[in-house]
């Protein structure tokens, strides 16, 4: 910083300029006419403005690293939540590589995705009477269980004719169901999109799921008709899901939420180094690069979702920002968050004008 003369009180008052800050300005409504330029316009206010145009910056900066491998972590109510189209926007257009989700986040998809609907909830309702109307509530949103009844016989469908000499695991079971979808419904969905850009869902927590629950039933259904069972393995996941990451060359993650997803995709950073580090294999260390999240959960509550980047840099699972290391955090609903930050970038790179 440029120095200048001391006052009386000792103080040493600098130049901004010539310390070369960077100035924040308010928001000209006047002149945002797109998603883009609120964001930017965003980028240059303060706090969870400030946050959200930085994020942009960092997805974009992903999005543009042809060597960088990128992994996105959805938990929460998202898809009941009506985020599913932009979670297929960032499939199509390439963003995003593979996608590590809770269970019930993809079976709610699934409900979207075969032209199902969801409802709005009023606050007059009463929660044991939506259970005898067979309406299940998700916090604002009602999801009716008719609806669950379908994809219980889309699961029926796909594992009925499973080979049982095949093992079963999560990132099967979302490639089988977008293969369906391809087939069976019009509409667009995340899985539907996943198949067709070649992008594996994992689901870690598969047995807290309605898939899971629907294929436990199945096994029930198998038993009876003396079938032989199906056998579930998540380390194939776990297994595909390494192989996967270790042929990158570089690694981001980009986190909605946080949870189970969140942590079963950064502990790849910790496998690879006790691969190395125990003598399994000779490998360099394997660490993400870049790091985005949005999740409103703060770091005194004690849980993963809302632990730091700069945290997981002492567990070997991000490389350190002065080693190059590029990182942002959203600490915001990501309704409000996620369709602002995804449709800056979005537009950046020119994906609304390839899909016209």
């Amino acid at each position: 910083m440029v120095k200048t003369n001391k006052t009386v009180t000792g103080r040493v008052l600098h130049d901004p300029v010539k310390d070369k800050l960077r100035p924040i300005f308010p928001i000209d409504l006047s002149k945002c006419r797109t998603i883009d330029e609120l964001v930017r316009a965003m980028g240059d206010t303060a706090f969870t403005g400030r946050q959200i145009g930085d994020a942009a910056d960092v997805l974009e900066a992903m999005a543009r690293d042809k060597d960088c491998f990128v992994v996105m972590t959805l938990s929460g109510a998202l898809t009941v939540g009506k985020m599913g189209l932009i979670f297929c926007d960032l499939i199509e257009s390439g963003v995003v590589n593979a996608i590590v989700s809770t269970g019930a986040l993809m079976a709610h998809g699934l409900v979207e995705a075969t032209g199902h609907s969801h409802f709005r909830y009023n606050e007059k309702m009463d929660d044991k009477a939506l259970f005898h109307a067979g309406y299940n509530r998700v916090y604002d949103s009602l999801e009716p269980e008719v609806n669950l009844d379908h994809v219980e016989e889309v699961m029926d469908h796909i594992l009925d004719s499973w080979n049982a000499n095949e093992v079963v695991c999560s990132h099967k079971i979302h490639r089988k169901i977008g293969e369906f979808l391809i087939k069976h419904s019009k509409g667009r969905g995340i899985l539907k999109s996943a198949y067709e850009h070649n992008v594996p869902v994992f689901v870690p927590a598969f047995t807290d799921s309605e898939l899971g629950i629907d294929f436990a039933l199945h096994k029930i259904v198998r038993q009876k008709q003396k079938r032989p069972l199906l056998r579930f393995d998540p380390f194939e996941d776990f297994e595909k899901f390494a192989d996967t990451m270790l042929a990158t060359k570089r690694m981001g993650i980009f986190t909605v939420g946080g949870g189970v997803p969140r942590n079963w995709s950064q502990q790849f950073g910790v496998y690879a180094e006790l691969l190395a580090r125990r003598g399994y294999k000779n490998l360099p260390l394997k660490r993400y690069n870049y790091g985005l999240r949005i999740c409103p959960e703060p770091v005194f509550w004690g849980g993963l979702s809302g632990s730091t980047y700069t945290e997981a840099v002492s567990w070997g699972k991000f490389v350190p920002p002065e080693e190059g290391g590029r990182f942002a955090e959203v600490f915001d609903d990501a309704t409000v968050a996620l369709p602002l930050i995804v449709g800056s970038v979005l537009e950046r790179i020119g994906h609304f004008k390839k899909k016209k």
